[in-house]
């Protein structure tokens, strides 16, 4: 699932997914994200803006890992600030990528918990 706002940054990422996924759901807010997550157990992999209007990234993710500790959630922001990765991991992502996201680096981070 692709969790993202801003849809320019939703279609760079859905193209970049494309030929390594069935299918590709596309959240537009914390609150959305929260609930595909509540009704359909079958997400491998959580691309999770931080910065979002109403449920931000941090508290959507927390919300999720009530009932699912296993999807893997990757937090991605355009706010590399200092914090925002450590706030990532604590909310409960298991890992960060800056914005603007690179196709190779994104495919790397994933590749580390999928090639296994």
């Amino acid at each position: 699932m692709i969790v993202e706002d801003n849809e320019v940054s939703a279609i760079f990422l859905k193209t970049i997914l494309k030929d390594f996924t069935q299918k590709i759901i596309h959240a537009k807010t914390g609150e959305q994200a929260a609930e595909e997550c509540k009704t359909n157990d079958d997400f491998d992999l959580i691309l999770m803006d931080i910065k979002m209007p109403g449920m931000n990234g941090c508290e959507a993710t927390r919300l999720i890992r009530q009932f699912n500790k296993e999807v893997i959630i990757i937090a991605q922001t355009a706010f590399g600030l200092s914090g925002d990765k450590e706030n990532a991991i604590s909310s409960g992502c298991n890992d960060y990528i800056s914005k603007p996201i690179k196709k190779a680096e994104l495919l790397e981070l994933i590749q580390k918990y999928f090639n296994k």
